[in-house]
């Protein structure tokens, strides 16, 4: 075992903030999840956790420096029972206790893996046998973001969305057809991200927003006409608003207050195809500044 000062490449002299920075920089190097099969990467990661083990705890730095421990961090005059160069796991240890800090303001090894590698390092560092490392890519899903993306009538009429991912950024989702709110449209490797781990994914669902001037049935849209009472009697045209625009509505003498008219392929998207229908319905409006007029009417009207 080398000086742990010389392993970690601090000087004696280090601050806690630079043998922590330093510590982070070779873990990141030599992790086993990053040197997959690379024994000479386990053997240095097994030094540069030991080198922090001493140096992260100030009364084994402190004994250390005072020549009572070596670099193992073994006492120097305890003759039985395994010295400096015992052997046994090069993890062994990792994920408990042995590694935290004795002032617990530092922050030991597992602490900053927690941070490195997320939670993974958290007491679950070491395989069911208790040998190396369970890959740190299982556990992408901690990673996973949800997100809620409000959407008009006239999203789901185009089929697209703007999302706003967790780093601000705004892209472009297509909304799938007859889509409701308890659907999720899984972006891979558009969630939060941390250095040794897969990106994880965001997980969208949509929130169906009302319209002032269409209501939704399924694919169907619905909206209600104003229709003129002397047209509603004698027949006509009106105007009526679509997606794309107005139309004009003919109108049969006779007509009543309720009365529904069906516009083909004038509503939302289909899963198989084509798009639903528009149904308008009318309701008569009386003439405003005619109403003594009407009133006259209907009183001498024959019964």
């Amino acid at each position: 075992m080398a000086n742990p000062y010389s392993v970690l490449g601090v000087s004696k002299g280090a601050s806690e903030k630079d043998i922590k920075s330093a510590f982070r920089k070779l873990a990141m190097k030599y992790h086993p999840d990053q040197n997959a099969g690379n024994k000479k990467a386990q053997a240095k990661f097994a030094e540069i956790n030991q080198a922090y083990e001493i140096l992260s705890d100030k009364e084994k730095r402190a004994q250390y420096d005072r020549g009572e421990i070596d670099d193992a961090g073994k006492p120097k005059f305890a003759g039985f029972g395994g010295g400096a160069g015992g052997g046994g796991n090069p993890f062994e240890g990792f994920g408990g206790g042995s590694f935290r800090s004795s002032d617990g303001g530092f922050g030991g090894a597992e602490d900053i893996f927690s941070e490195i590698f997320g939670s993974a390092f958290g007491g679950q560092a070491k395989s069911r046998q208790g040998g190396p490392f369970k890959s740190s890519q299982k556990n992408t899903p901690k990673l996973d973001v949800t997100i809620k993306t409000k959407v008009t009538l006239e999203d789901l009429m185009r089929g697209k969305a703007v999302v706003t991912l967790p780093n601000s950024k705004q892209i472009s989702v297509s909304i799938p057809p007859e889509v409701d709110e308890k659907q999720t449209v899984r972006l891979k490797g558009q969630g939060k991200s941390q250095p040794g781990m897969n990106p994880g994914d965001a997980l969208v669902s949509f929130v169906l927003m009302p319209d002032k001037r269409f209501q939704r049935t399924g694919t169907d849209l619905r909206a209600d006409v104003p229709l003129p009472l002397e047209t509603a009697v004698v027949g006509g045209k009106v105007t009526a608003e679509t997606f794309e625009g107005k139309i004009s509505l003919t109108i049969p003498a006779g007509t009543d207050s309720g009365k529904m008219f069906r516009i083909k392929g004038k509503g939302l998207p289909k899963k198989g195809g084509g798009h639903g229908d528009l149904l308008l319905t009318t309701s008569i409006q009386l003439p405003k500044g005619k109403l003594a007029e009407l009133e006259k009417l209907f009183k001498n009207a024959p019964k």
